[in-house]
């Protein structure tokens, strides 16, 4: 604030067009006694000149366009005083192509005042505005029902309109501090209370503003600091950067992800400030130095290593879609997370909310300010939060070429966080190569080793199939084996349940031990929902070349109607929970070596088209020149 070093305020104001915003924000200016002298005199002769009505709203619209228009196009920041505090008011435009501007300003507010017409009553865009203040976690908000002289300061009319938008809020998990009938032009409940509405005994809009908090800088949520940058200054390597929560301190021990780095807090620098800082809070932007030379780049996240930021590659977006054009399955856009930068591609739209009755619809595309839940899969691993734990880390915004397309916030659920699977802990180890080679135990059982992966909903098929396919390729003379997802969680993954988290650790383990068989020789199969496609390709990764993927594909009627273990029934009844297909999510193959369509196929079609396949993908040349038989 300046030239104050008193306690302020952000307020974003928000409203459909037309709705009064800017005439009540000229009251509060004039009311309040936040004008310099002379400026309303100065204003009412600029309109007497031009010969139009002297307007409260001339006040702050500070755009020539805004005038000729009638409406504002740009986010204006006016600042307000009143006997206890300071505010900033950010105009925010109500117009649908506006609604950009009007996310930028209450993205960067601690609370927001919401103009109704009293006479217009709850349009589409009141609606719209509420929610998307809540997508921005903006928790504190009051409402100002407008122009109530237009409808003769009415009891009722107030009383219907409070009734039907506190409803409305509340849907969407926000409850309004206050809603005051106000009319802007008159100064009724702005900054005294109005004669005209006896009725109403609750605060005037300045008193409303008084009763906000300012939102606390949040010190004890867990430390995040998105790194900025990274100086050199003599000998020092200074990582700059702003803290958006926790606390960091010299001696910390902190944690750079998604690069799993770390190292300890050597010191903190500042520069003009008295003596050395030890520690820093949150709301402040620092640098400081570690005590060991390791390679941080921006974009990364600075946590303390007991809490650190998710890694992940997909999730969950409540996403509000701005973009020129439609947000389809499929589209790639550029992801901006706090200072990090990816490539992200829309994996699938699980449906649009209708924002003014909050109902979902199924959709294969998403219109200019729609709102809808998708599954954003990213080209790397990045370090994220979700919203509801850590607000500034768990919200994003999608750039399509150079404009802002859309931004939203971030949820995990039913997916994993892969923090684990990526983390070595290993030391001072070294692979030992095989007595044995690979090729030698080719040539012995004139087949290669490789690992055929099924994956599928449950009952689509997997287990069947695999143990058939295993019966047929043994009368063969393959060396074959089946590891079935039952089988390994009655020992080496006992120890997991069917959390996100655990199932990807079983996926990991199982991938592993399917690598190992393969350089011994075997075929393995192996018989696993493996849900998640980062999963199965870490599995890839492990096994190399000699990985193929099998897609058991059957929809989730034809699987839910087979139910072998009623384990579909059980999920329906809320029994299991994070089940695949109904409470927890499968993405299948996008290029699978072989999908098999049970619904389409019976068992023996669908063996005999996988023994096929690895007859001819396994089949040892060599072996085969030398007279071996497959």
């Amino acid at each position: 604030m300046p030239g104050t070093s008193r306690e302020g305020l952000k307020v974003a104001i928000v409203g459909h067009v037309d709705h009064g915003k800017s005439t009540l924000v000229g009251r509060l200016l004039h009311d309040t006694g936040s004008l310099p002298e002379g400026k309303v005199e100065a204003i009412r002769e600029v309109c007497r000149r031009r010969g139009v009505e002297f307007e409260w709203a001339f006040l702050m619209d500070a755009l020539q366009a805004e005038r000729d228009q009638g409406i504002t196009i740009d986010t204006s920041q006016i600042w307000i005083k009143s006997q206890s505090r300071d505010y900033v008011i950010i105009d925010a435009p109500g117009h649908k192509e506006f609604l950009k501007n009007m996310i930028t300003g209450a993205a960067a507010s601690d609370a927001a005042l919401l103009v109704i017409d009293g006479a217009e009553g709850v349009k589409e865009q009141s609606r719209r505005h509420g929610y998307l203040l809540h997508l921005l976690g903006v928790r504190q908000i009051a409402v100002a029902v407008n122009k109530m002289d237009l409808v003769g300061f009415s009891q009722a009319r107030f009383e219907e309109i409070e009734k039907e938008y506190r409803a409305y809020l509340i849907g969407v998990g926000v409850t309004p501090t206050h809603i005051v009938p106000i009319s802007g032009r008159g100064g009724d409940n702005v900054v005294t209370q109005s004669v005209n509405m006896p009725w109403y005994k609750g605060p005037t809009v300045m008193g409303a503003l008084e009763r906000f908090k300012v939102v606390t800088q949040p010190e004890g949520l867990p430390l995040r600091m998105p790194v900025q940058d990274v100086y050199k200054f003599d000998h020092r390597r200074i990582i700059a950067g702003r803290i958006d929560s926790g606390v960091l301190k010299v001696g910390d021990r902190v944690l750079f992800s998604p690069s799993n780095k770390s190292a300890r807090v050597a010191s903190i620098e500042a520069w003009l400030v008295p003596g050395t800082p030890t520690e820093v809070r949150a709301g402040i932007s620092t640098g400081f130095t570690l005590d060991e030379q390791i390679f941080v780049e921006r974009g990364e996240i600075v946590s303390h290593e007991a809490q650190p930021p998710i890694e992940s590659d997909v999730f969950r977006a409540r996403l509000f879609w701005l973009g020129k054009t439609s947000l389809t399955v499929g589209s790639r856009y550029r992801l901006k997370l706090a200072t990090a930068e990816a490539q992200v591609r829309v994996q699938a739209i699980e449906h649009v909310v209708d924002t003014g009755d909050l109902s979902t619809a199924a959709s294969d595309k998403v219109e200019r300010n729609a709102v809808a839940e998708v599954i954003l899969q990213a080209d790397r691993v990045l370090a994220l939060d979700e919203f509801t734990s850590a607000p500034l880390s768990g919200r994003f915004v999608l750039v399509d070429g150079y404009d802002i397309a859309g931004g939203g916030i971030i949820s995990m659920a039913g997916y994993a966080d892969q923090r684990q699977a990526l983390t070595v802990k290993s030391r001072n180890i070294t692979w030992t190569e095989q007595a044995v080679s690979v090729e030698a135990r080719a040539r012995r059982n004139g087949h290669r080793g490789g690992v055929i992966w099924f994956t599928g909903l449950s009952g689509s098929g997997k287990s069947t199939l695999s143990s058939a396919v295993e019966r047929r390729l043994f009368s063969l003379g393959y060396q074959v084996f089946v590891l079935d997802g039952d089988n390994m969680r009655h020992g080496l993954n006992s120890d997991l349940g069917f959390s996100p988290d655990e199932r990807a650790e079983n996926i990991r383990r199982v991938g592993e031990v399917a690598a190992l068989m393969s350089r011994a020789g075997m075929v393995v199969l192996t018989a696993f929902i493996s849900p998640y496609r980062s999963d199965r390709a870490r599995a890839r990764k492990a096994v190399g070349d000699s990985f193929h993927e099998v897609y058991v594909k059957a929809d989730l009627a034809t699987c839910e109607r087979r139910d072998p273990k009623g384990l579909y029934r059980k999920a329906r009844a809320g029994e299991i929970q994070e089940f695949t297909g109904i409470s927890a999510p499968y993405e299948p193959p996008e290029t699978a070596e072989l999908v098999v369509d049970t619904a389409a196929m019976d068992v023996e079609q669908s063996v005999d088209a996988i023994v096929s396949y690895v007859r001819e993908q396994f089949a040892d040349r060599a072996a085969q020149a030398a007279g071996g038989k497959r």
